[in-house]
């Protein structure tokens, strides 16, 4: 077995963005004795200490939890969103995925309905918008029902479970073609359009979510898969078919469009 270094030495070519408005620019930076071990966003971080200390203004970059489950972190590192590991966000990617005197090209999420705020930073606030428009079931306040309450299948539990396991980060639209939002709402839709909770408001949400996932200027589905492809928690297209035929179904049944 090959023995991996303690250490690496790469190069960042990172954007750099001063606000929504700027033109924005790679600036590239040498990083050097970096330990295989550093996760990307503590590799930030060590650059953000060596670019204050030399008195220029550290890279603006989201993170929170740092365990691949909050969505909060993502950047697109050599072309691939939360870069070349399958299944992981941002933070969890190690730096002993990389080579010696690799060269990095780091930029924001690109698509039109994300705006860079700063640097690789950019406002996902459209996907609380789409959420905010029908990704919610209304229940009467109260004590909390017996959880035997409504029979509900194991296979059907464990699929609602799956398209509930989105994590908001985006990924799926920086790598759609078309900066497609359609995996990220068929998630959502998913897991209550699956449940006995979710069927009352099932013609509503999908109505209202799709119209507000289009206001927001995501593109529409273009069968590429790279959103499967690229999302952290592996969600599965069927999720899309599934949204399709909801979609459908209530299109001919409801007189809301």
């Amino acid at each position: 077995m090959k023995k991996l270094p303690k250490t690496i030495n790469v190069t960042l070519k990172v954007w750099r963005q001063q606000g929504p408005e700027d033109k924005g620019r790679f600036e590239t930076i040498a990083v050097p004795n970096l330990s295989v071990h550093m996760s990307f966003i503590e590799m930030l971080d060590t650059v953000n200490e060596q670019l204050t200390l030399e008195g220029k203004e550290p890279i603006a970059f989201d993170n929170d939890c740092r365990e691949g489950i909050c969505g909060t972190c993502g950047a697109v590192v050599d072309g691939q969103a939360h870069g070349p590991q399958k299944a992981t966000t941002l933070c969890q990617l190690h730096m002993r995925k990389f080579s010696d005197g690799d060269t990095l090209v780091v930029e924001p999420f690109r698509a039109r309905a994300f705006k860079v705020i700063k640097d690789l930073v950019v406002d996902r606030s459209t996907f609380d918008k789409i959420i905010q428009a029908g990704g919610y079931i209304s229940v009467n306040t109260g004590g909390a029902p017996d959880g035997n309450a409504i029979p509900i299948s194991q296979e059907v539990a464990e699929k609602a479970m799956d398209a509930a396991a989105c994590i908001g980060c985006g990924a799926c639209v920086a790598a759609c073609p078309s900066a497609s939002a359609m995996l990220f709402v068929s998630g959502k839709i998913s897991q209550l359009a699956l449940l006995p909770q979710g069927k009352p408001e099932a013609v509503r949400r999908v109505l209202n979510m799709v119209k507000t996932m289009d206001d927001c200027g995501f593109g529409n589905c273009s069968n590429h898969r790279e959103c499967e492809n690229a999302c952290p928690k592996e969600l599965s297209i069927i999720n899309i078919a599934r949204l399709n035929r909801q979609f459908y179904k209530a299109s001919f049944f409801s007189d809301e469009i």
